[in-house]
């Protein structure tokens, strides 16, 4: 089972200390961005791009993908990372680190999907936990970005999460019934590892998208 290094971008097994290409370890990303738990809501729009309506209206696209994945929860944050080579990095971070004080009941990270926005640098990313890795490629996450590039390029930054939003619901209608019809295709162990790269639940599993 292997995952993508958050700063190479190089393939390394999920259980892994460190990366083997690069180096990179958890504690490096800590380093980076902090080593203590972060408590943030689902939506933490921290760049102060959404007026109160599109609050309000996203968070009403979050909790209807909620009502339909109840295993799955959606993630939004946005801030300024300094460059884009971080936000791959950071979205893996984050997804390690951070508490949702909103998060379903019963939900973990390892089911979580983040969106990242980076309004400075011009660049957005989709991060996943590892339970979703069988059901979300890189292409699909990939494609949700797409979905929403139109309408950021316009600074339209409620309109672009709700499209990748919806292009995300679609995506996990089809895997979900793909699932029914070919569960050993999905099957997935899924051991924990302790102190790792991939430690608890992230894979990054998009490229930067420019967002403006």
């Amino acid at each position: 089972m292997v995952m993508k290094c958050p700063r190479c971008v190089q393939k390394i097994h999920r259980a892994a200390t460190a990366c083997p290409h690069c180096g990179l370890t958890l504690g490096d990303a800590d380093g980076q961005f902090g080593g203590r738990e972060l408590r943030l809501r689902c939506l933490a729009d921290t760049a102060g791009l959404l007026r109160h309506e599109e609050r309000e209206r996203v968070e009403a696209a979050m909790g209807q993908l909620r009502q339909r994945f109840p295993q799955v929860f959606m993630a939004i944050y946005t801030g300024a990372l300094g460059e884009a080579a971080h936000l791959r990095r950071f979205g893996f971070w984050l997804l390690n680190r951070a508490s949702f004080e909103d998060r379903p009941s019963g939900a973990s990270n390892a089911a979580g999907i983040l969106l990242t926005i980076d309004p400075e640098t011009k660049a957005a990313g989709v991060s996943v936990g590892y339970l979703l890795e069988p059901f979300l490629e890189e292409a699909d996450t990939f494609e949700c970005l797409a979905r929403a590039h139109s309408h950021w390029l316009e600074g339209r930054y409620a309109d672009g999460m709700i499209k990748a939003m919806e292009q995300l619901a679609w995506i996990l209608r089809k895997r979900s019934r793909q699932a029914k019809r070919h569960p050993q295709r999905f099957a997935r162990k899924l051991s924990l590892p302790t102190a790792s790269v991939a430690a608890t639940c992230s894979e990054s599993s998009s490229p930067e998208e420019v967002v403006q």
